[in-house]
């Protein structure tokens, strides 16, 4: 019998014993991680492409991976790539093949982390909060102009538009560019049935972003692409500069777009608790965080690897064992979170969650998502009391991805139709 959304892969064994299927393509990532946080902290799963991996469920065993050194990024590490046996689709996205401190190990990832964490500072966030305010507003005037009853679609509008403003004033992006940043963005994380585009925007981008690291480092501004190219005794190649500048462009704007509109979805869906915030009664930062445990924008992260064999919370994972975490099933652990651990609920007693990573991997955009949120939650409901989905029986569809948990629309109305 499978799980609610996954499925058992038919005659696959050995290594990993059944595997549960695991396809984004057919099922809301968020499906069946009750079922799976059930089945045990560590499931074995058949991923896209037929590649065989264990999928870490619980939180404390999650946790246990991110802070184990022994559990390494380099794919060289992975046992099947090594042989052969992973099919040439893998992996689904370019972004897993890069060479920036998402995909680097021990010493290397330390060297990679050190130019980006200097860079992305909290006094260079905290000054971006006026501008965060003043793109929210700008956007929220435009909509401001639609009729009333009228339906809007509120990621392309407001959700996803605003990441790429404040990002790109992170990183200095002359205006004339950042509308093709943003399609590239988009096309980057497309459809899963559509690689070679995924590919091709992955190479443009790539080239326009050596291209803006070149001029940063002719002419510096006061930006964090600028910050990264300044003289270092330790620097980053051409090669591990572009990347990581890839890197901080795809989470300081991708997952926040997904926070953002998973948050105004699980608002909208979940009134009471809406009341709650617009009276008061709850702070804006509980609702930032409760979505970012309850629905976070990173469902799984492909891949550590095991550099020799290792006890998971009672599992054998072998050395050159594929090791994927899953955030969404984390968030909803009731050992971690309590017996109410599905239920979104703004109210409940803070518990720490792993979305932004642990230890070393923690992520550096952290206070940058939170500020973003922070201002543009509120400020899109204060401005439209009266927002509600556009169709309460259609509801949204998820955007089908291994990596980002999101949805492709989000359509709404403002106000009451006259």
């Amino acid at each position: 019998m499978g799980f609610d959304g996954v499925e058992p892969a038919d005659a696959l064994s050995g290594t990993y014993g059944i595997p549960v299927r695991l396809d984004p393509a057919e099922h809301d990532p968020r499906s069946g991680t009750a079922a799976l946080c059930a089945a045990g902290p560590v499931v074995p799963v058949l991923l896209p492409g037929g590649v065989s991996a264990w999928l870490v469920t619980h939180h404390q065993a999650g946790r246990a991976v991110l802070a184990d050194s022994r559990f390494v990024k380099d794919i060289g590490a992975w046992r099947a790539c090594r042989s052969g046996e992973v099919p040439r689709s893998w992996p689904p996205t370019p972004l897993l093949t890069v060479a920036n401190m998402t995909t680097a190990t021990a010493g290397d990832h330390t060297r990679l982390r050190a130019p980006p964490a200097r860079a992305f500072t909290v006094r260079r966030v905290e000054r971006l909060g006026p501008r965060v305010e003043e793109s929210a507003g700008e956007l929220l005037d435009g909509l401001a102009a639609v009729r009333p009853g009228e339906p809007v679609e509120l990621r392309a509008r407001y959700t996803h538009p605003l990441p790429i403003r404040v990002v790109c004033e992170l990183f200095g992006v002359p205006g004339d560019r950042r509308d093709r940043l943003r399609s590239l963005c988009g096309a980057l994380f497309g459809a899963p049935s559509d690689p070679p585009g995924a590919h091709a925007a992955h190479r443009e981008l790539r080239t326009a972003l050596a291209g803006l690291l070149a001029e940063k480092r002719d002419r510096p501004g006061d930006d964090l692409t600028s910050a990264l190219v300044a003289p270092d005794p330790h620097p980053l190649s051409g090669t591990e500069l572009v990347d990581t500048l890839l890197l901080m462009l795809v989470a300081g704007h991708e997952t926040t777009v997904n926070l953002l509109v998973n948050a105004v979805h699980a608002l909208l869906t979940h009134p009471g608790r809406l009341a709650l915030v617009r009276s008061g009664q709850v702070a804006w930062s509980a609702v930032v965080e409760e979505t970012l445990r309850w629905d976070p924008p990173v469902p799984h992260f492909p891949f550590r690897h095991a550099l020799c064999d290792l006890d998971v919370a009672g599992r054998t994972v072998r050395a050159g064992d594929p090791v994927m975490l899953t955030y969404t099933a984390f968030g909803r652990d009731p050992r971690q979170h309590g017996p109410g651990a599905g239920r979104f609920d703004i109210a409940r007693a803070p518990t720490r969650h792993l979305t932004f990573g642990h230890g070393i991997h923690h992520c550096l955009g952290a206070p940058l998502a939170r500020l973003e949120a922070a201002v543009a939650l509120p400020a899109l409901f204060v401005r439209f009391p009266d927002l509600c989905p556009h169709d309460p029986e259609r509801p949204p569809v998820r955007r089908p991805s291994l990596v980002f948990n999101g949805f492709g629309e989000l359509p709404v109305r403002l106000a009451p139709g006259s």
